[in-house]
């Protein structure tokens, strides 16, 4: 068992079914270099859309903070009420970049793996407290992807930083000398500099990152051939489970098929093996219907049901068995039938008729002919029957 679910055994690609299934546990792909790149491509755009305003903004609040007059100074709740303005407005901004972040976040997620929402992620896991289980995914090969994923983009992020300070350095320093205003708008310049390159280094790691999240989590759902099997069986279904299923559905048909002859007009039998029951409306149908046919024993419980219910049984074993093989239940007669069974209705017709006159009803049962090719047991002509008949 512990061979059959290591990796080394895992070689088949996961179902559709079994991907679902990790689906509905939050097992996507996901990529956060994805996020970070649109957050912070987000934010270099907003940066290069409203720097003017922005600088503006900033240099009107910071000279509106920095003065002070005589009633502010003699009266504290006046510098009170300042800090809380001065905090509402950052809180604002901030509340407005972290409403983008968090849209950016919700659409790198959608970009990588889909919408996917589910709760069972949450949902406590005992195997997790396992130190060994722990052990294994420390030293697996996803793992040791993501660390050394983690540590080339933190090693790459501060070469850009350094080299960004580098080119600049010369023109920050000079910052210090400039008036406020300028110096902020001097500020956003080497700002942008700095987030353009950090935007180039996280969109190049997006564009490796996303496919290797999807080969990392096909990697995860690799299947074994036992796996495979056991799934297809699931899927399949049990043997002794379907074939109950078919014999529960055969009793229900075979009930509700029972419990239509006695509103039938009559039965036709061949004595012992096969009966079927015909109903016929005239202003409802446009030929007689079949409303319930059986087969040995199920033949005889047809006729027994018939008897009890008083409807005519008919022994006519060529059209019994041409109704048993060419029609199905709540099926209309073939119309190559229709004579056959038109002389069997009219003398049931006659029968009851006479019955609720209260007179002998001393006409014999006919005997209707049936073509033979419509009768299973009928012997085929012989070569020179067909000949004479050609002839």
């Amino acid at each position: 068992m512990a061979a059959d679910s290591s990796n080394q055994n895992r070689t088949l690609p996961a179902t559709p079914r079994k991907i679902e299934r990790a689906r509905s546990e939050g097992q996507v792909a996901r990529s956060r270099e994805l996020g970070h790149f649109l957050a912070l491509g987000a934010g270099i755009a907003l940066l290069g859309a409203v720097a003017p305003q922005l600088t503006r903004w900033l240099a009107t609040t910071l000279a509106e903070a920095l003065r002070f007059d005589l009633g502010m100074v003699a009266d504290p709740h006046a510098m009170v009420q300042r800090l809380v303005a001065l905090a509402g407005s950052f809180v604002l901004v901030l509340l407005a970049v972290g409403a983008v972040s968090m849209a950016l976040a919700v659409a790198a997620g959608l970009l990588s793996g889909g919408w996917n929402f589910t709760f069972k992620p949450l949902a406590p896991k005992l195997e997790k407290l396992n130190p060994l289980a722990g052990l294994g995914r420390l030293f697996s090969l996803e793992h040791f992807a993501q660390a050394g994923k983690a540590c080339l983009l933190a090693l790459l992020l501060v070469a850009a930083g350094a080299w960004v300070l580098s080119a600049t350095w010369p023109d920050a320093a000079r910052l210090i000398a400039m008036p406020l205003p300028q110096a902020l708008a001097a500020s956003g310049t080497f700002l942008q500099r700095g987030l353009l390159a950090i935007g180039a280094l996280l969109a190049l790691f997006a564009l490796v990152d996303v496919p290797l999240q999807r080969q990392l989590l096909a990697r995860r759902l690799r299947m074994s051939v036992e796996e495979m099997k056991r799934e297809m069986r699931e899927s399949e279904g049990n043997t002794e489970v379907k074939g109950k299923m078919r014999v529960r559905m055969r009793e229900i048909v075979n009930r509700r098929m029972l419990a239509a002859v006695p509103r039938a007009d009559l039965v036709v039998m061949n004595p012992t093996h096969y009966a079927v029951a015909l109903k016929y409306d005239e202003a409802k149908m446009s030929a007689p219907r079949v409303v319930a046919k059986g087969a040995d024993l199920l033949a005889l419980r047809i006729r027994d049901i018939a008897r009890e219910a008083r409807v005519p049984v008919l022994q006519a074993p060529p059209l019994a068995r041409a109704l048993y093989a060419h029609t199905d239940i709540d099926q209309e007669v073939p119309a190559r039938l229709f004579s056959a069974v038109a002389q069997v209705l009219a003398w049931v017709y006659q029968l009851r008729d006479a019955v609720a006159a209260g007179r002998p009803f001393m006409a014999a049962a006919p005997v209707p002919a049936v073509p033979e090719d419509m009768d299973p047991l009928a012997d085929p002509p012989t070569a020179a029957a067909a000949d004479g008949a050609a002839a």
